[in-house]
């Protein structure tokens, strides 16, 4: 089965293998692929983690059974035994770590601390480092609560940068899982910091980091309140524009679908074409398609299409088709949000190039019933700035007569053509005059 438009091939390599599984549950719950082949993907992933008694449990309903490869039940021995040795080795840490009384002592120097710690509690270097090992151990279990709170007592301790980095990562990951969303975007936007600083790695590893970091934060931004402004903050940002026209253009169908339903950042929606037309040989889906259909070829009839093509995408897509329940209906709040919009959209690029509009056809481009269409064009004359009026008798939308003046507007540009024309010329004569001047006075 599957779905042609579907990105989890594509996203999966970039996230953490226990993000992925969100993802996984997402689809099967949606039944884009046959129960057998994600219970496999499933079992694959969890092959690299601690979680053996999960995947014991989805071995069992794979293959309908109550026994499990002796591999499994031999892991599972494998992992109790570590888990008792980190324990060991990071207790003296522990302990010290849920004194209340004792942790006031520790600074925001960490030198000032390891020394402190070194002296007063013979806790070194080792037990640091055993503290680190026995939070990516809890992670890899599956205790993202635990793991989450020895990640952040390590970076406070840590000296390391790569170490500190590579823990931050973790802290990240285990905060999306439990879908702790506020605490998750302050870490992320911590990672962003580090990894913008001039002496990050090499461009090539920053690139890499980069395409992590958008990855990761699509969780969150289309989990918390303030993220549909927050995707396109981060995703607008130069660099991090660059790196999705690099090695990631699927994304443009996430940072096209935040411009779409965020009103208040209509202003970006030509920088946004833009890239979605440069990138369109390299990706595009009904998303960016509509976009192109609606304000590069004006096609009304291939954008009407296009739309039908977008509700499934939304509805298929583990970031952006999330279910709410409401009392006894369900709802998907962004495909709403997105149809009632790009309606929006059709409406007023078709009314801006019309005089005269009927309301059945106009309902038609819409996909909505007449009287859909009549409600809901009397609503937007309201609250939108095209000046038009009903006419219920001739069934149609006559557009107020704006009388752009073709010929002064055309004279307006070049004259604005001609300023710019001068200054650039200025700008690089006048350096050029001055150079010439100051070595003939040399001479």
């Amino acid at each position: 089965m599957g779905s042609s438009h579907d990105l989890t091939w594509k996203v999966a390599p970039q996230l953490d293998r226990h993000l992925v599984f969100p993802l996984l549950e997402f689809l099967q719950e949606r039944q884009l692929y046959n129960d057998e082949e994600i219970l496999k993907a499933k079992i694959e992933l969890l092959s690299e983690t601690n979680m053996v008694d999960y995947a014991m449990d989805i071995h069992k309903s794979l293959y309908h059974t109550d026994q499990v490869p002796q591999e499994m039940v031999d892991r599972r021995v494998e992992v109790v035994v570590r888990l008792k040795s980190l324990e060991e080795s990071a207790a003296p840490l522990i302990t010290f770590l849920q004194n209340a009384a004792l942790v006031q002592e520790l600074r925001p120097d960490r030198q000032y601390n390891i020394q402190m710690l070194s002296e007063r509690y013979q806790i070194g270097v080792d037990q640091i480092e055993a503290l680190y090992q026995y939070a990516k151990f809890q992670f890899e279990c599956g205790n993202y609560s635990g793991a989450a709170d020895y990640l952040y007592q390590y970076r406070a301790l840590c000296t390391n940068p790569e170490r500190s980095l590579s823990a931050l990562w973790g802290k990240l990951a285990a905060e999306i899982l439990m879908q702790n969303w506020d605490t998750a975007l302050d870490e992320l936007n911590r990672l962003k910091e580090i990894i913008d600083s001039k002496n990050f790695a090499s461009p090539l590893n920053q690139l890499q980091n980069r395409i992590w970091l958008m990855h990761w934060s699509l969780f969150i931004f289309f989990n918390h309140e303030n993220g549909r402004n927050g995707i396109i903050d981060l995703f607008f940002q130069d660099r991090y524009l660059n790196a999705i026209q690099t090695n990631a253009h699927h994304l443009l169908r996430y940072l096209a679908t935040a411009v779409v339903v965020n009103k208040r950042r209509r202003n970006l929606l030509k920088d946004l074409i833009k890239v979605i037309q440069q990138e369109q040989y390299c990706y595009k889906d009904p998303i960016t398609e509509f976009l192109e259909c609606l304000y590069v070829n004006y096609d009304f009839e291939g954008a009407q299409k296009k739309l039908r093509e977008c509700e499934q995408v939304i509805l298929n897509d583990p970031f952006l088709g999330k279910h709410v329940e409401e009392g006894n209906f369900v709802t998907v709040p962004l495909r709403d949000e997105f149809l009632e919009n790009a309606r929006l959209f059709i409406f007023e690029t078709y009314c801006r190039i019309h005089q005269c509009i009927d309301i059945s056809t106009l309902a038609e481009k819409m996909n909505m019933s007449y009287e859909e269409a009549e409600i809901f064009i009397v609503s937007l004359v309201r609250s939108s700035k095209l000046d038009a009026k009903i006419d219920s008798v001739s069934g149609t939308l006559v557009m107020a007569t704006n009388h752009i003046n073709v010929h002064e507007q055309i004279i307006e540009s070049l004259k604005n053509l001609n300023m710019r024309t001068y200054m650039l010329a200025k700008n690089i004569v006048e350096p050029a005059q001055v150079a010439a001047q100051a070595s003939a006075g040399a001479r």
